[in-house]
């Protein structure tokens, strides 16, 4: 832990706790299909509650990012995990490309669409845009046995629009057409759907041209 990090983990843990409510938690982990405990802190609150967790601290380094990634990730309440998230996303660009091993490592622990979707797109993405080297490891992702690293390798360009590599998106898409998951499926046709925004001609091609999962495709032609 960096003196940083340690600040904000002290903060964090007393700010939240003092607003946990049991009521809205059982709500909250029940919409999660239980996989998580909840604190019952509804987005707004984990907001405004962060605020006040980070007023007047520094910018963080790399080092300080990852340590509270790693202890947010090490405490059971969702909501910590929702925190970390939102503050990597602030501050990606302060990542050198090293730091796709704590992605990861987010990534495959206690995963699900909530915090993977939001790695993937608002610091996987980053990450892979500012350190072109990233993209064999992208290449290395969609191949994995692990369905939430292909979800990521496949949403990782979600916000990229002009600036999408076309081909990668569809070679990936194509490669797991076939995938046995839903989430993996739903990811194919979210990814699609929003670069459809961008170049609606190309992914009306590649729908015409390849056999994709019909909830895929069902997604994928959503905005055409």
């Amino acid at each position: 832990m960096t003196p940083l990090a340690t600040e904000i983990m002290g903060r964090l843990a007393s700010v939240y706790e003092a607003a946990r409510d049991p009521g809205r938690a059982a709500a909250m982990a029940a919409y999660m299909r239980d996989q998580f405990p909840f604190l019952g802190l509804p987005s707004p609150a984990q907001r405004a509650l962060a605020r006040q967790v980070l007023a007047g601290l520094p910018r963080p380094a790399e080092e300080d990012l990852r340590a509270v990634a790693e202890a947010c990730w090490a405490l059971p309440e969702r909501e910590y995990q929702y925190f970390a998230c939102d503050w990597l996303r602030r501050h990606a660009r302060a990542c050198s490309a090293g730091f796709v091993a704590t992605a990861r490592l987010l990534v495959v622990t206690k995963p699900w669409w909530d915090t993977v979707d939001a790695l993937a797109a608002h610091l996987v993405g980053p990450l892979a845009s500012a350190h072109p080297a990233l993209l064999s490891t992208m290449d290395a992702w969609v191949e994995d046995e692990d369905m939430w690293l292909v979800r990521t390798a496949i949403l990782h360009q979600l916000r990229y629009r002009e600036r999408t590599d076309a081909a990668r998106l569809f070679r990936y898409c194509t490669r797991q057409a076939g995938h046995r998951d839903f989430f993996v499926r739903k990811a194919i046709g979210w990814a699609l759907r929003e670069y459809a925004k961008t170049d609606p001609a190309a992914v009306r091609t590649y729908l015409a041209e390849h056999e994709l999962a019909p909830l895929s495709r069902r997604e994928a032609s959503k905005n055409l």
